[in-house]
């Protein structure tokens, strides 16, 4: 950390002792600016929605009710199991918090998070995860019951909502607790806790004395979200959610007066933010695509009430979503699965629906709902958030997910800031990783997966990232799925190109160069210098070659170096195929059926290997959900040398059995690799010397060499 940065840390730490006991005492004319609270009066005002933007209403619930039955339906079944008091979250098993609800109390590892001041509860050292328990205190099933209220009128819905909320006070107050460690989350549970309170403001059960606690918890949680939030290195997706929260709670509450003093500050910072971590060429700069969509969606929520509010957009906040949306729109053409790389800690930034998990084509949908462009509609898919966007903005999404495969036809593409090379074929997507390992000094959730590819073909994963798997509650998990050996990119003497340095914390950072990227010929060259710390320092860098009108991809991975070091290239493999292995490396099936088939060798003797499910090493594993995985196959080769020395990985996906005998040398500046296909000889060569300089050699291609500057 920067003296300046330690000098605000130590500051911040006086603010925490001393913001909750000055929220604790402050008069309600304090916080109303000095008017009289007349809350019976105010709460008048809040049922007619007088004086501020209002997203979830009766009218609009009768409209989204009859035109998505289905979808309501499983909107208040699953409301129903907040009433039961039945919780999921992650992978971790089905729960009951019981009735009334232990707002401290995890009954996944039976413990009870200490009724102490925020500041001092050690939540990394715990003997229970503090995901669980945060997402359980962010309240987000609040505004689920207050749909379900108003989509079938049971006011059992209601009063279960607002009697949760009233223990929640109760066994919370402001400063005290895990659901206070930290202004995120505090942000995160006003947006929801403001929503929801919204939903119910005609309930009957919705009293001026639950109105006046709740305003007055939500109050004190836009001071937390300002004088606690997050800055320096650690200013990623928290500090979005922390001004995300003060902004709603501004305006759905503009009688507050704090928040209402705060508003342009907050609002400056938060377009600030947007155009930081939303990169110009609309890739996250988190290096993940689920905290894309988080971030996105947290700036959306603000987009909308700002728009409801005043009938017109910020011109910051919609170019933001409308370069995310564009990047996104990028990655998930036709049959396309979601991207995965970086972290995914399952997280919504408003909980509307009965999803467990936002897909990248959900949030199209809610980002096409509120700014009414017409491919993230027609790309998109529905959901009841996108449902109530849609309805208090009079967006026409009747066209929702209707794109056709020729509209979806994405081309190949190259986000240069966000450093990602997506190539096409027509089946395949490839994509490369070229860009920095994660944003701010500390990188929280990038993972060491520098030049690392995935492959799916029509729709299929084959060659996949490994996923999350864990934050706190493994932490052996936690630093094999961020490490990379998981990943599909060579390792170096078992080290991480980058250094861990905590969970959440990475030191020294593997920096990526793109040498050249020809999409037209699908060739992208780039290198990576994570492993020139080693004491004989070490140079990776590889060329990837897909050429729009081959079937088969080849992978060259170069390691300069002077010393013997031992190279591992990894393949990690969705969970849905099995794998054997050849005389010239794998074949890869999904069922009965051959999906894949990787080729290897080197200038040296190679062994091929194959891991599944290795309960010491935590790799073979694959992880769709936080706190979860699933036995996958990690294969490759691995060889021991003196450098420089050379790989090649042949990768193809139909008439998988034609190809055989790969070769590679390594003479001077020239690199050859060579294989047979069908009894025909194919050649790749390489002039290292050139950045891009790639002699295609296909049989049925021009040999025209390739070099750009």
């Amino acid at each position: 950390m920067s003296p300046r940065e330690i000098i605000w840390r130590i500051w911040r730490a006086g603010i925490e002792r001393s913001a909750p006991r000055s929220a604790i005492k402050q008069t309600d004319e304090k916080m109303l600016g000095g008017a009289d609270p007349a809350w019976r009066d105010r709460l008048c005002a809040f049922r007619h929605g007088t004086g501020r933007p209002v997203l979830l209403d009766q009218d609009r619930a009768r409209r989204i009710a009859a035109e998505h039955p289905a979808e309501v339906q499983a909107l208040v079944a699953e409301a129903e199991k907040f009433v039961s008091g039945e919780r999921t979250y992650f992978g971790y098993p089905t729960t009951s918090v019981g009735t009334p609800v232990d707002w401290n109390h995890d009954p996944i590892s039976d413990w009870h998070w200490p009724a102490a001041p925020a500041r001092t509860i050690e939540h990394r050292s715990a003997e229970s995860d503090p995901k669980w328990i945060w997402e359980l205190n962010r309240l987000q099933h609040l505004p689920v019951l207050a749909q379900a209220w108003l989509f079938t009128g049971d006011e059992r819905f209601a009063e279960v909502a607002l009697d949760q909320l009233d223990s929640w006070l109760v066994q919370n107050p402001v400063g005290t607790g895990i659901a206070w460690r930290g202004a995120f989350e505090a942000g995160i549970r006003a947006v929801s806790g403001a929503i929801g309170l919204q939903g119910l403001r005609t309930s009957p059960a919705l009293t001026p004395q639950r109105y006046r606690a709740a305003v007055r918890m939500l109050d004190a949680s836009a001071h937390y979200c300002w004088h606690g939030r997050s800055r320096f290195s650690s200013a990623n997706n928290h500090l979005i959610g922390e001004l995300s929260g003060l902004l709603t709670i501004h305006l759905v509450f503009p009688e507050l007066a704090a928040p209402a003093a705060l508003r342009d500050r907050a609002l400056h910072d938060l377009v600030a933010e947007a155009d930081k971590q939303l990169l110009p060429d609309g890739a996250g700069a988190e290096q993940s695509v689920s905290y894309q969509i988080f971030t996105a969606e947290l700036l959306s929520v603000v987009h909308l009430l700002l728009r409801l509010q005043t009938g017109r957009e910020r011109p910051e906040l919609r170019a933001a979503l409308d370069r995310s949306t564009g990047y996104l729109l990028g990655l998930v053409a036709a049959d396309d699965p979601d991207p995965r790389y970086g972290d995914d800690d399952d997280g919504f930034a408003l909980r509307l629906g009965s999803e467990s998990k936002r897909t990248v084509r959900q949030h199209l949908g809610i980002v096409g709902a509120l700014t009414g462009r017409t491919e993230a509609i027609r790309c998109g898919r529905h959901t009841i958030t996108a449902a109530w966007v849609a309805a208090s903005l009079g967006t026409n999404i009747d066209e929702i997910g209707l794109a056709t495969r020729q509209e979806t036809s994405a081309t190949s593409l190259y986000a240069r800031d966000g450093g990602l090379v997506v190539l096409r074929n027509g089946r395949h997507r490839l994509t490369m990783d070229v860009g920095p390992l994660g944003y701010l000094s500390i990188a929280a959730h990038g993972h060491a997966d520098a030049l690392a590819v995935t492959l799916s073909d029509q729709g299929d994963e084959l060659i996949v990232d490994p996923g999350t798997a864990s934050y706190y509650g493994n932490s052996a998990w936690r630093s094999a799925h961020r490490s990379t050996r998981a990943h599909a990119t060579i390792c170096v003497d078992g080290a991480n190109q980058s250094v861990l340095r905590g969970p959440f914390v990475w030191g020294r950072h593997a920096k990526s160069v793109a040498g050249s990227i020809d999409l037209a010929r699908g060739v992208v060259d780039a290198r990576h210098d994570g492993y020139r710390r080693l004491n004989d320092p070490v140079v990776h860098r590889r060329w990837l070659i897909a050429p729009p009108n081959d079937p088969t991809i080849v992978i060259i991975d170069l390691v300069e170096a002077k010393g013997v070091h031992d190279v591992q290239v990894s393949w990690p493999l969705h969970p849905a195929l099995e794998v054997r292995s050849d005389d010239d490396g794998h074949i890869v099936s999904r069922g009965d059926v051959a999906a894949l088939r990787l080729c290897y060798a080197a200038t040296v003797p190679v062994t091929v290997s194959q891991t599944h499910a290795d309960p010491v090493t935590n790799l073979g594993w694959w992880s769709e959900r936080l706190e979860a995985r699933t036995p996958s196959w990690l294969v490759g080769a691995s060889v021991r040398a003196r450098g420089p020395m050379a790989m090649l990985t042949l990768l193809r996906t139909t008439d998988i059995e034609t190809v055989s005998a790969p070769r590679i040398a390594l003479e001077g500046s020239e690199l050859t690799a060579k294989w047979y296909e069908g009894g025909v000889q194919r050649m790749v060569r390489i002039d290292t010397l050139r950045p891009g300089a790639v002699d295609a050699g296909f049989a049925s291609t021009s040999k025209e060499m390739i070099s750009q500057p």
